[in-house]
């Protein structure tokens, strides 16, 4: 499969009564997508290839056109995969109209930023009273709506860790240009870490990744890069996963999935390889009641992460979409990251730290 859908944000709901978390509901509803995005996206290949191959049964006859019909199929539904992944026109209107912290009475400055190809992308800067005196958070969302929708989320961040944060939205999302791509995320990531390290009014020595689901992929393939090294104080992972490929395997009752070759997929996201080479502190949060993303994923990416110093934060009630939401998330969360990286944030010293907690 070339793709799937990870995180169909419900953005702020619990999605774990929705009939969407049903398997076979779910299996239908990603079939669905892709006859549609088909239909939608590629008429044009789809209808020449058609005829194509009718010109070949009628020549070479059926086999021939079978092995074509194949190579047609595939070739289609990659095209189509980043449509398989990327929701960002969900919900409706999440294209047009981006809320704005004050709507949460959080301050901010409204920012554009060139990405490494020069997309312009749309972030928002909430800063801190003192904004040089504590920690930013770089925070990189899931693959569907905009930055607006995380804003309850910033303001628990900015409220509960005293930091900084910088929302950025992907390419091809919100009010930022271009077409989403695994590649271009990856460029949109290195912009904006470029455009905090290029902020003189913030502590350049104490930048926090955050990345949830499809932005945990991002946030690894960042700390991953060794022009990165140093440059990031710690890194949080939520909910994340260990490949587009074993996604496909984990959602599609197909085993024939795993046998297909890595390029059959386009958007690939090989978290569990990156993640042997991250030294940073890092903490992966893990919501053992996530019915998308299997939890034993996130387990691996910890077991095979590189760093000397890194965590597993377990939260037993905590959901795909609204692991954030439970009652001491925050409370954990900051005390986790003094515990992994406080001699990074605060005192430059050098201690070993590896551990498993849960809430």
């Amino acid at each position: 499969m070339a793709c799937i859908n990870i995180e169909e944000e419900k953005l702020l709901g619990n999605s774990s009564s929705s009939p969407e978390t049903n398997p076979d509901f779910l299996v239908i509803r990603i079939i669905g997508r892709i006859v549609i995005s088909v239909i939608k996206q590629c008429w044009a290949l789809s209808s020449a290839m058609f005829i194509t191959i009718c010109i070949f049964y009628w020549i070479f006859g059926g086999i021939s056109a079978f092995i074509l019909l194949c190579f047609s199929a595939a070739g289609i539904v990659y095209h189509a995969g980043d449509q398989l992944l990327y929701y960002p026109e969900i919900p409706t209107n999440s294209r047009i109209f981006v809320p704005a912290p004050n709507t949460l009475d959080l301050p901010f400055e409204n920012v554009f930023i060139k990405s490494m190809d020069s997309t312009k992308l749309h972030a928002y800067f909430i800063p801190q009273p003192q904004a040089q005196q504590c920690a930013t958070v770089l925070f990189f969302h899931g693959n569907a709506g905009n930055i607006g929708h995380r804003l309850p989320n910033a303001k628990g961040l900015f409220k509960h860790l005293q930091a900084n944060i910088l929302l950025v939205e992907y390419r091809g999302y919100g009010m930022s240009e271009g077409t989403s791509s695994e590649s271009g995320l990856y460029k949109d990531a290195q912009a904006a870490l470029n455009y905090l390290l290029s902020r003189q009014d913030i502590d350049q020595r104490r930048i926090i990744v955050f990345g949830r689901s499809l932005g945990g992929a991002v946030a690894i393939d960042l700390a991953s890069r060794p022009c990165n090294s140093g440059r990031i104080a710690c890194l949080l992972i939520e909910n994340s996963f260990t490949s587009i490929p074993d996604m496909a395997i984990q959602i599609l009752p197909w085993k024939g999935l795993k046998y297909l070759p890595l390029w059959f997929h386009k958007n690939k996201f090989q978290s569990i390889r990156k993640v042997i080479s991250i030294q940073c502190p890092i903490i992966f949060i893990s919501g053992l009641s996530d019915q998308l993303v299997p939890p034993t994923m996130m387990l691996d990416l910890y077991t095979h992460c590189g760093s000397e110093r890194k965590l597993l934060l377990q939260i037993p009630n905590g959901d795909h979409n609204g692991t954030w939401t439970k009652s001491g998330y925050y409370a954990q969360l900051e005390r986790s990251i003094h515990e992994v990286c406080s001699d990074r944030l605060l005192h430059q010293q050098s201690v070993q730290h590896l551990s498993v907690h849960t809430v």
